[in-house]
């Protein structure tokens, strides 16, 4: 039996577009049919990020310290932090992420030394706060962090993610399209865009092996 033997199906975001409204059993007949769709697709995006459909988007980052200096300012793009470490003399040390709370009731914040933990600070342009604070210029922090999802614009453009997500977005997409031109369908398209949702997130889950790490006690007689 003679197969393809491509591996290389896409789909732009006119194609998303025009699937989508074929799930709501529309067409795509003006430039503002195209136009209000994409704005639904890039809001979508928007809420992928907070119920945190974007593994695929997790990127290194790398910040080389300035003695005295306890924030640290990062680009727009980013949605959140997910681990950092301290690199000093080409070792390691772990970094401990603590909530605005604990943060807030560190005695003295002005303290220099080899930072232990850090706060993420959620701003328009975040920040990440650090205690103690760097005690060199030397010290990098390596970190990982989840950007935000590209927007998608052109029409013959691609979109930010890896096909195996190409049926949740769709379905997604058509739900959202749902709402404002097929009302009658959007309870339908809903239980789909849901069963989809579940499955891309099961699939962005970490798979990392169970790590059994003893813990030493010592009995009292």
């Amino acid at each position: 039996m003679t197969t393809s033997g491509s591996r290389d199906f896409n789909l732009d975001v006119g194609e998303i577009i025009e699937e989508a409204y074929e799930r709501c059993g529309l067409e795509v007949r003006t430039g503002y049919d195209a136009r209000t769709a994409r704005r639904s697709l890039n809001l979508m995006f928007a809420d992928w990020a907070n119920r945190g459909l974007n593994l695929w988007t997790v990127t290194q980052g790398t910040i080389t310290l300035t003695a005295g200096q306890a924030q640290q300012t990062l680009t727009s793009d980013v949605v959140d932090v997910l681990e950092i470490v301290l690199r000093r003399d080409n070792t390691d040390f772990t970094i401990q992420r603590i909530s605005r709370g604990e943060y807030l009731t560190i005695p003295n914040k002005t303290t220099q030394g080899r930072p232990s933990q850090f706060y993420f600070d959620r701003q328009i342009d975040p920040v990440i706060n650090l205690w103690s604070v760097p005690e060199n210029s030397t010290d990098q922090l390596i970190y990982y962090y989840v950007r935000r999802i590209e927007d998608a614009d052109a029409l013959v453009n691609t979109t930010d993610m890896p096909f195996r997500f190409y049926p949740c977005m769709v379905a997604g997409l058509a739900y959202y399209l749902s709402m404002k031109r097929a009302p009658e369908r959007a309870q339908l398209l809903k239980v789909v865009y849901e069963e989809e949702f579940q499955r891309a997130a099961d699939e962005d889950e970490g798979r990392t092996p169970l790590k059994l790490q003893p813990s030493i006690q010592y009995l009292r007689v």
